[in-house]
Order: C-alpha cells, then structure tokens, then sequence
C-alpha cells in the first residue's frame, strides 16, 4: 500500500505508539491498581474476588505492552536501542515484578495452607506496586529528560534515574492505578467487598490528587518545557478541562451508584493525561538533558520511510484485531464475580 507524500508517517507512528501504551495504561492500570489494593481486604473469599475480577483478563491486557514495545522498535528503532540499553536494570525489574504477580495469580490457590496464601498475597500486591512505580519513574525521566551523548546513546547510571521528580511521578501513577482498580472493584463486585472498595475509591481519589497537584506544581518549576505547547496554543489547555472535568466526575458517578460511567471517567482521565504528555513531548521520544541537541525524535531516530509504510499497513490489519478481542473478552466476562470451583 502507498501512502500520499502529505502524510506524516512519522508523526502516524508516533500516535499509534502513544495510542498503544495508552492502551496499556487503561488496561492493566487497573490491574496494577487492584494489585496494589490486595491487602487491605479482609477475608481470603474477599481476596479471590479481588484476583477472579481480573482473572480472565490481566494476561490478555499486557498484551498491550508488548504490542506498544513491538511497535516501538519496528518504527524507531534507535529510540527503542537507547532506552532499553539505557533502563536495562529498571526494565529488568519491571519484568521480574510483572512474572512475579503473574506466578502469584496463579499459584496462590494451589495450597490451602494459610501462610502460602498469605506468601502469594505479599507477592501479588509488591508485584503490582513495584510496576506500578516503575512505568511511573519510567515516564518520568522521559519528561524530565536523559544524558544522551552524540552517537545517541544513554550516558547515565541507574541510580541517576532515581531522581525526586522521577520518584514523584511513579508515586504519582500507583496512586492514579489504584484509583482505578479501585473503580473498577466497585464495578465487579458486589456486597461487603463492593462497599469496601467504594470506601477505596474515596481515599485512593484524595491520595492521587494530591499527588498530581504536587507534580503538576514540580512540572511548571522544574520541568517547564512540558508546559510550552499548551502555553503556546491555549486551545490545548481543553485536553487538561477534560482531565479535571473526568476526574470530578468520578464520586458524583460513584454515589449515584453508576459503576461503570464512573470507570469510563477514569479511563477519560487517563486518556487526557497520556495525551498531554504525548503533546508536550512532540516531536521527541527521548529528551536529552542536558544537551538538547542530542535528543532522539521521531525523524532522527526512525525506520526508513518504506519501513514505516510496511509497517503502517500491518498496523491498520492487525490493531483491528487487538481490539476486537479486547473487547470480545470483555463481554464475555462481563458483570460481577462469582467464585465457583474453577476460579482462583
């Protein structure tokens, strides 16, 4: 397939990649963000609720992540070669932490000895928190910016990616998925648990609003170049109203008992912040810091234009697909949990 000179390819790539890891973000957020809640359930029935919520669809939903992370190194490759070289140790643990809570889902009902559930439980909930904070101080850094020396590779340490805003981010994004998981528990569950968990949704709304008040402060101090497109074009200051207005959204949903316009709030939420920070990093994908000039954007650190058009037309057949069994599973396991003798 051909595609006319007046398109960006570039510029497609980089809203599919972003559209990708929005994907993921939405969906396994609030598998993250249950994950996180775990322990502060009461029983062990209220704990194989929590795990049969998200049961038939936790694997399913990091499929994103991969598909985000093939895509990336299909269409800039020099930008998937720095960062993955760059964060090797961070995305080492990232992955540790995901097979952890993986391995944990599905072994904890092996045995029914207490202290092997109570062992798995601890896994599942340090799993999700640890992946949690590290996407977070993953993006973080991103926004912040990366030493990146002349031949476009990460001249940094490990250590150096552990800076306060960075932190700030990935404490940030726990409290953003728990938020989320925690509307998405009211929506699934019903009785004790259901109520437990609206109780969840109130406390993990004042924990992230807090915290994105406090980062959205450090942004405009610290990190004032995440701020000039918006502050170029006001009309882009909607993206943000539409934040906000979806946030605010949330307990007025809650309290008149619709659980799921109060879950489409969150992923609107979600969905704005992901594209302001897709705006304010436009066109670069990794920001060098100190040396501007170094950064990798989408036009020095992309495929060639045959690539990206090959690419582009296996893109427009196969996201289709991802979708349309996203959303066949979604319907098939929709309404509450119910345990029975197969589940968790």
């Amino acid at each position: 397939m051909t595609y006319p000179e007046w398109l960006d390819l570039n510029a497609v790539w980089f809203v599919l990649v972003g559209v990708l890891f929005t994907g993921y973000a939405l969906l396994d957020g609030f598998d993250l963000g249950v994950g996180a809640l775990h322990l502060f359930s009461r029983t062990d029935e209220q704990r194989r609720i929590m795990l049969n919520s998200i049961g038939p669809v936790w694997d399913g939903n990091e499929v994103w992540l991969v598909t985000g992370g093939g895509a990336l190194f299909a269409a800039f490759p020099n930008v998937y070669a720095t960062v993955f070289s760059g964060f090797y140790l961070a995305f080492v643990l990232l992955l540790v932490a995901l097979i952890f809570r993986a391995v944990a889902i599905e072994f904890r009902s092996k045995q029914p000895m207490t202290w092997w559930r109570r062992m798995w439980d601890v896994g599942f909930a340090a799993g999700s928190l640890t992946s949690a904070l590290l996407i977070g101080v993953a993006m973080g850094n991103i926004a912040w910016g990366v030493p990146i020396d002349d031949r476009g590779e990460f001249a940094g340490t490990f250590i150096g990616l552990l800076h306060p805003y960075a932190l700030l981010l990935g404490v940030t994004t726990v409290a953003l998925f728990m938020m989320h998981g925690a509307i998405y528990l009211v929506m699934k569950t019903e009785g004790e648990l259901q109520n437990l968990a609206r109780g969840w949704v109130n406390r993990a709304m004042i924990f992230f609003i807090i915290c994105y008040a406090v980062t959205t402060m450090a942004t405009l101090l610290y990190v004032p170049h995440m701020a000039e497109r918006v502050r170029a074009n006001p009309w882009l200051f909607s993206v943000a109203l539409v934040n906000m207005l979806a946030i605010a959204n949330i307990p007025r949903e809650i309290h008149h008992g619709h659980d799921l316009r109060a879950f489409l709030s969150s992923c609107t939420a979600m969905i704005a912040l992901m594209a302001l920070f897709g705006l304010e990093m436009f066109p670069n994908l990794v920001l060098s810091n100190p040396v501007r000039a170094n950064s990798l954007t989408i036009y020095n650190a992309a495929s060639s234009p045959k690539t990206l058009g090959i690419m582009l037309t296996i893109a427009i057949t196969g996201v289709p697909v991802v979708l349309a069994y996203t959303a066949s599973i979604y319907w098939i396991f929709r309404g509450k949990v119910r345990l029975d003798k197969m589940s968790y």
